[in-house]
């Protein structure tokens, strides 16, 4: 038996009610790309959250696992934070943060993720690095923020960052990395 209340439906108006829903799905989907994004990213500075950076570690972990692909994690702390949020204002202090994770973008490669952890806390996942060029790349990028003359409202503004290397090793758990990589981040400060 046919149902009468199908027959009685124009195709036309089908074919666009489809359309229709196909536009609004896409839009829901996009929607939901761009809430999963902005999920993922720091509120303050252009970099990957915590949450996005675990999740970025979790698979640079498994890769690692699974082709034995060289990777490390740098522990970065800004120096001082609190010195600069009482001289310069916390204007000043978040100032300091974007222009640092600002600097961090720009020494390492596009496909390595930088992000903030809070604070004055970042940390960088570095794919393909072995630990001499983890080293090199800690290396330079304290170098880059030290030798940087960051100005903030006409004042100079004295920044440094110490760097804690550590390499993923096989079975490790992100929680493990992030806390050796922090020691090791607080083993340079002690060092200093």
């Amino acid at each position: 038996m046919h149902d009468v209340a199908q027959e009685s439906r124009d195709p036309v108006e089908l074919l666009e009610q489809i359309g229709e829903l196909r536009g609004r799905v896409a839009e829901l989907e996009a929607q939901v790309a761009d809430l999963d994004r902005l999920a993922h990213l720091d509120a303050l500075a252009p970099v990957a959250n915590r949450r996005g950076m675990m999740r970025e570690l979790e698979t640079m972990i498994a890769r690692h696992d699974r082709h034995d692909t060289p990777a490390a994690m740098l522990f970065v702390d800004l120096d001082g934070l609190k010195f600069l949020n009482d001289c310069f204002g916390h204007e000043g202090g978040d100032a300091a943060l974007i222009h640092v994770a600002e600097q961090l973008l720009a020494g390492v490669r596009t496909t390595d993720c930088v992000a903030r952890l809070g604070g004055d806390e970042f940390c960088i996942l570095l794919e393909h690095a072995d630990e001499q060029s983890a080293i090199e790349t800690a290396e330079r990028l304290v170098n880059l923020v030290a030798g940087d003359d960051f100005l903030f409202e006409g004042q100079p503004m004295p920044l440094s960052v110490a760097i804690g290397v550590t390499l993923v090793e096989r079975g490790d758990t992100p929680a493990a990395v992030l806390s050796r990589a922090d020691q090791a981040m607080y083993r340079v400060k002690a060092a200093a």
